[in-house]
């Protein structure tokens, strides 16, 4: 079985050789190639990953002119990977570390639910006895999306195979079927959602996510994005979540709004209260932008 795993870096010089690393040393028995894009990184780590790997017939770096955001580049390698002959991708954030033997679990598990996206279990890199995600759910009105097992401590309560509703896109074991029937990432959301979208798609075309508890993974929780608490994290989930609840939650989607604006303005007070009023212009900003039609990359959040 021919597998192409995508990275994509932003300025991730600090977490790119962990991650490779973890992936070389898996021990996956088929074809395997690490496809790096790179969203034109200013940090020098495009170059240490060409110094590093140029020499290794496992490691491919493809360079954009410009950091056109999450979703594109993800796209950009699985269009790689589909040149290349794969047949399987694993869109895999860079800022994590697989333990051994997670790509043959994850392979195996395709095997016994063909035409379905797998996931691992996944455990913060700072403490690896606690779950950062068993899978996903939606909540049952707005079908917002959450982990299960989110900060328990893995006493091995979720070792059951399963069939789940959502998934986080730092770990996604796609068949290149299911992106032929599902279609690639939406580019319009940059940063954030774009994963709670895919998971509404393929559930809408029929396709199904499964929770493979034998492989798992450890996550430097927020480490590409600057963390969770900044406004560039601020703009694109308030301007992101209108976009992917307007896309599917189809009659919800007024019950929605009335729980967003709830929401977003405890968040905003909250903020205010604790003298964060870059968090509350940020989130004002991607909800103007949201109006507008203003996807993509933001020209504020950059």
């Amino acid at each position: 079985m021919k597998l192409a795993v995508v990275l994509v870096n932003y300025n991730g010089k600090e977490y790119n050789e962990t991650c490779i690393e973890s992936i070389l040393r898996n021990g996956y028995g088929g074809e395997l190639r690490i496809i790096v894009v790179d969203n034109a990184s200013t940090d020098d780590s495009a170059r240490l990953l060409r110094e590093r790997y140029e020499d290794a017939g496992t490691v491919e770096l493809l360079l954009l002119d410009d950091n056109y955001g999450f979703s594109y580049a993800n796209n950009a390698g699985i269009r790689r990977a589909a040149d290349w002959g794969a047949e399987h991708v694993v869109l895999l954030n860079n800022d994590t570390e697989i333990a051994p033997g997670m790509l043959s679990e994850l392979a195996a598990c395709a095997k016994r639910h063909p035409v379905s996206v797998i996931v691992p279990k996944i455990l913060y890199d700072s403490d690896r006895s606690r779950i950062w995600s068993a899978g996903g759910e939606m909540s049952r009105v707005i079908r917002k999306a959450r982990h299960i097992g989110l900060n328990q401590t893995d006493r091995g309560q979720y070792e059951r195979e399963r069939e789940i509703e959502a998934a986080a896109g730092c770990c996604l074991f796609l068949p290149m079927e299911v992106i032929r029937r599902a279609g690639m990432l939406d580019e319009r959301f940059f940063l954030y959602y774009e994963d709670t979208e895919y998971c509404f798609r393929l559930r809408e075309h029929g396709l199904r996510l499964y929770y493979c508890p034998r492989a798992f993974m450890y996550h430097r929780v927020g480490a590409s994005t600057r963390g969770a608490d900044s406004p560039l994290c601020a703009y694109y989930i308030a301007r992101n979540w209108l976009l992917c609840s307007r896309l599917h939650l189809r009659g919800r989607y007024p019950l929605f709004v009335l729980y967003y604006i709830l929401n977003r303005a405890a968040c905003c007070a909250w903020w205010l209260a604790k003298g964060r009023g870059e968090l509350v212009r940020a989130t004002w900003r991607g909800i103007a932008d949201y109006g507008k039609g203003n996807f993509g990359r933001s020209v504020y959040y950059r």
